[in-house]
Parts: structure tokens; sequence; C-alpha cells
């Protein structure tokens, strides 16, 4: 009987590491601090795993699903990943990722916003 409880105990580890093997934004400053007009900005992103930058894409999608590729940077902390924005007119955008885990595994998400005047 011990024998089948070591084999679960074994069973639930790898299940508990399998867990993580993706990195997915578990955080990002669009909600808190919106992408102000006209000027240079940055985005904060936070990933639950360490993530490959070199290996990643980061693409800033403007209307007419046009993609331009946005620089991406390794933040302070675990995690933490800097995407530096150009000036935005007004209108919809998205922020396209491409992320590799450092496991490997890769991620996929496309994150929505809005430029628009302040106090609208």
């Amino acid at each position: 009987m011990s024998y089948l409880k070591f084999i679960f105990f074994i069973l639930f580890l790898l299940a508990s590491f399998s867990t993580h093997s993706h990195a997915v934004v578990t955080h990002n400053s669009l909600k808190l601090k919106p992408v102000p007009l006209n000027l240079a900005s940055q985005v904060e992103l936070s990933f639950n795993s360490k993530v490959e930058l070199d290996l990643s894409e980061v693409f800033l999608v403007r209307s007419g699903d046009k993609m331009e590729v946005i620089t991406a940077t390794p933040g302070t902390k675990p995690g933490q990943v800097i995407l530096s924005l150009p000036a935005l007119p007004e209108g919809e955008y998205a922020i396209k990722l491409k992320i590799f885990a450092a496991d490997g595994h890769l991620s996929e998400d496309l994150l929505r916003f809005f430029v628009r005047k302040t106090g609208q």
C-alpha cells in the first residue's frame, strides 16, 4: 500500500510542475495606467514564470490589423517585461504576444487597449 502512495506522490509532483509550463500574463499596467495620447510610453507585463525574450515576439497591432514589432525588455522582477510603445494617436490598438516560457512552451495572447483624450 505504501508503494501505491509513493506513486501517487510522484504523479502529484509531476502534475504540479506541469501547471506552470506556459507563460501567462498575470498583470498588465494598461488597466491602471492608460496609454497617453501622442506620447511614447511603456507597458508593464507580469508573467507567472520566467520568459525568454530572445525567442519571443511582441507586436503593436493598429487598425486594419497592421502589426509592427515593439521592444520588450526584462523588468526588475522575475517574470516582468517592459514594452516600449511609440507615440500613438487616438484609436483602438492591441498588443500581440508570442512568448516562450523559460521551459520552452509557447504562449500567445492579445491585449486590447484604447488611446483617448484625457477625461473620455
